[in-house]
């Protein structure tokens, strides 16, 4: 018992350190996430006899200027959100006032309800609510924080670019049970999944994008992108772009169209998950969806949305280790097992 004992304090003590350390962990993390991901293009570079420096730098400002044209995309949509935040506010509550005025004849039911959604008294008037927005000096003081933390992310993915091979040789000397193949195994496992699953998402953003524009929805290239993104984050991502769809058609639409792009979105949902992505990412990569729920949603809980992002490439990395480590496969959720991959790949 004394060795799981030791093993179960030093797991949380390095949570905790990882918790209490978020703003330097997290870049750092995220950026050898990104690393294992992009490391395709970095090896693409080197073929085209580009030395070491050189083929790390331009795959570090290629994944920037990424970050960057994905920021500006989304920049003037969430700023149009903040400004009309007031106004969107009260078409909505507008929207729930009709949905209450249809249920007077429920009598003292309909009372209740009305008031649960106004939040005021029969004869009361309510105050227009407010919407906090950011002033110029909080975004002086958050500037540093983030700016150091695009420097942390930035370094740590250049210098991971550049000494990949080289820690990759290190690590297989120094563990036994490890070697460099099991970790170039690892890599191009995540970077073919998280690839894949990109230019999935990015068709899907793209499709979400133009029926949105078909249905009549405003900003259908905001509900596009925000399909692309929030698809990375399985499960929760859908639902919560479900919900706010749900609530821009209650605010833009009137009678039962309302509900309309909130319910064709999820049937679109539906179809790429069951179908197209099980048939492009195919069976080697199951995971349990158990344990991608549960490495999710602690991911989340533990750094929020970054988290989120990269819960499911370093579960896929970790498995494909640990499978390599133990000889036996995990992923698809029967321990024990003998993973004749592994063995016939360390075989050849």
């Amino acid at each position: 018992m004394l060795p799981l004992i030791a093993c179960l304090i030093g797991v949380v003590t390095v949570f905790i350190i990882l918790y209490l350390a978020r703003f330097f962990f997290s870049p750092v993390i995220s950026a050898f996430v990104m690393g294992i991901v992009v490391s395709p293009l970095s090896r693409l570079l080197r073929k085209l006899r580009l030395n070491r420096a050189l083929a790390a730098l331009a795959t570090m400002l290629l994944v920037l200027a990424g970050l960057a044209a994905l920021i500006f995309a989304l920049e003037p949509y969430i700023t149009f959100a903040i400004q009309r935040g007031p106004a969107i506010w009260a078409e909505f509550r507008d929207a729930l006032n009709g949905f209450t005025q249809m249920l007077k004849g429920l009598g003292d039911i309909s009372k209740d309800i009305a008031a649960s959604v106004t939040g005021a008294g029969a004869g009361e008037v309510e105050a227009e609510p407010e919407v906090e927005v950011p002033s110029f000096t909080d975004a002086l003081f958050y500037a540093p924080q983030v700016l150091a933390q695009i420097m942390v992310f930035s370094g740590t993915l250049y210098f991971f670019l550049l000494a990949r091979g080289d820690v990759y040789a290190w690590i297989g000397a120094s563990m036994p049970v490890l070697t460099r193949d099991d970790l170039d195994r690892a890599e191009r496992k995540v970077a073919r999944y998280f690839l894949t699953i990109t230019a999935i998402n990015g068709a899907f953003g793209t499709i979400v994008g133009m029926v949105m524009m078909v249905l009549g929805m405003p900003s259908p290239v905001f509900w596009g992108l925000m399909a692309f993104l929030l698809n990375f984050i399985v499960y929760l991502g859908p639902i919560l772009l479900a919900a706010a769809l749900l609530v821009a058609g209650l605010v833009v639409f009137d009678g039962p169209f309302t509900v309309v792009p909130a319910l064709v979105y999820m049937a679109m949902n539906a179809t790429e998950g069951q179908f197209v992505t099980p048939a492009l990412v195919g069976q080697r990569m199951s995971v349990s969806p158990l344990l991608v729920f549960l490495s999710l949603t602690f991911w989340l809980w533990f750094w929020g949305p970054i988290g989120g992002i990269i819960a499911i490439p370093l579960m896929i990395w970790t498995i494909t280790i640990t499978e390599a480590a133990l000889g036996q496969s995990i992923s698809a959720g029967f321990p024990g097992r003998e993973a004749q991959s592994l063995k016939k790949a360390r075989a050849g």
